[in-house]
């Protein structure tokens, strides 16, 4: 696995990852309302790492907001999941990143923050707001 910047030529590729990721996980959601054209609207002037397999096909990202140390996406592509690829992700991000980074996790995405919690991230608070979710914190 190989982990760069994305160039232009990633994005029609990151969008299609983007949508069927959520498609995917995002079971609170309405599917039908999810486009690929969030993925340009959700990424805007944020740094977009990807990770690549052995031939050379996109199989993640994560996407940075470097002024508030905050990851805002962490996506693996539905046929690529369990193989280390959203780790070796997270790792990557956090090295661009000053300290404390932080990130939000939808409360009903119990995988994810399980996944967070297991790679050193701790809850900080919850927001209640709409669709709760929790802001995590990595120090």
């Amino acid at each position: 696995m190989n982990i760069r910047q994305a160039t232009s030529s990633d994005y029609p590729q990151l969008r299609n990852i983007y949508l069927s990721s959520r498609q995917t996980a995002f079971f609170w959601e309405d599917a039908a309302k999810m486009t690929l054209n969030d993925f340009d609207h959700d990424t805007v002037d944020e740094q977009i790492l990807v990770a690549t397999d052995e031939k050379d096909q996109l199989t993640g990202f994560i996407s940075l907001y470097l002024p508030d140390n905050f990851i805002h996406c962490l996506f693996v592509a539905p046929t690529a999941q369990h193989q280390h690829t959203g780790s070796q992700l997270l790792a990557a991000g956090l090295t661009h990143m000053g300290r404390p980074a932080r990130l939000k996790c939808v409360a009903r995405n119990t995988n994810a923050l399980a996944f967070y919690e297991a790679h050193g991230w701790r809850r900080e608070s919850l927001n209640t707001d709409d669709e709760p979710y929790w802001n995590l914190i990595f120090e």
